[in-house]
């Protein structure tokens, strides 16, 4: 109905927190529809989507905003133009880190105003550090269980606690659009030019140093492991080369302590299931970054 056509070939289907579908159609149109369920924010995200493809920001075009699938599913769907090409770029690349940071800058400059765009509540809980609900963590987004009651690993509550009163003060900073889940399994380059950035329901808006702290501490996520204490300060310095302006130290603090917030709440969820992606050790060298201002 929405596309004017049956589909004629399935090409691929694939999900986590949505299903996505590749498919074909009789006259040669090749999209992706993405199925997932209904929140107000996607409204907002798609916005956020056709603003930046109409001024040339390599994302996928829309062919259908989200609009409800079937009858009280609950679910939403859109479609976009199935953009296959380019490849994940490695972070060890010579030129990779200053190519991610300069897409990022890229992409926060060309957005639209954070004020025009219609509402990104709530935001993805691995952004959410000032979710406003009670206990440290929101509710995670790809399982049932409550972090706030579980006792395991208290250590990673604490740093959630220290993040969010250091960030506190930003709260009411002039906010910009991004994109919250700015990882390589998401961006698409030919050598060191990007051709394709996917998932745009990940749109968040936040005051800038936390819009490049959660990219630093994610980036290189996909093509490698997430990035080391290292390789996220040689994103925030390539981020400041790439806006041609040093940053004073308390916006530096924020971004390390908007990454560490990502870091631990994902570590909070994978930790239930035996996975270990951070470290004490390093998670308190991140934290000493993000309060040394």
């Amino acid at each position: 109905m929405w596309l004017g056509a049956r589909p004629q070939h399935i090409l691929f289907s694939a999900g986590h927190l949505s299903r996505v579908v590749g498919v074909a159609f009789p006259d040669g149109r090749r999209a992706v529809i993405k199925i997932r369920p209904a929140e107000r924010r996607l409204a907002g995200c798609a916005f956020v989507q056709e603003h930046l493809y109409h001024v040339g920001f390599p994302c996928p075009k829309l062919l259908i905003c989200p609009v409800p699938f079937g009858d009280d599913t609950g679910l939403m769907a859109n479609a976009e133009v199935l953009a296959g090409e380019g490849e994940m770029l490695s972070p060890d690349e010579p030129g990779a880190v200053e190519a991610y940071a300069a897409l990022l800058h890229r992409l926060v400059r060309q957005a639209p105003a954070a004020d025009a765009v219609p509402s990104l509540v709530p935001a993805p809980p691995w952004t959410a550090w000032d979710h406003g609900g009670p206990g440290v963590w929101p509710p995670p987004d790809d399982r049932p269980d409550d972090l706030n009651q579980i006792t395991e690993h208290a250590w990673l509550d604490e740093i959630a606690r220290r993040v969010r009163r250091h960030l506190a003060p930003f709260a009411d900073r002039r906010r910009v659009v991004g994109h919250g889940d700015f990882e390589a399994h998401n961006l698409r380059w030919d050598g060191l030019r990007p051709v394709m950035v996917h998932d745009w329901d990940s749109v968040i808006t936040a005051p800038e140093p936390v819009v490049v702290g959660l990219a630093a501490a994610a980036w290189a996520a996909g093509a490698g492991p997430f990035p080391t204490v290292e390789q996220t300060a040689a994103f925030l310095a390539a981020y400041q080369r790439a806006a041609g302006a040093l940053w004073p130290a308390e916006e530096v603090g924020a971004a390390w302590a908007a990454g560490l917030w990502l870091r631990a709440f994902n570590e909070k969820k994978w930790r239930l299931d035996g996975h270990v992606a951070l470290t004490e050790s390093e998670a308190a060298t991140r934290l000493r970054l993000a309060t040394a201002a």
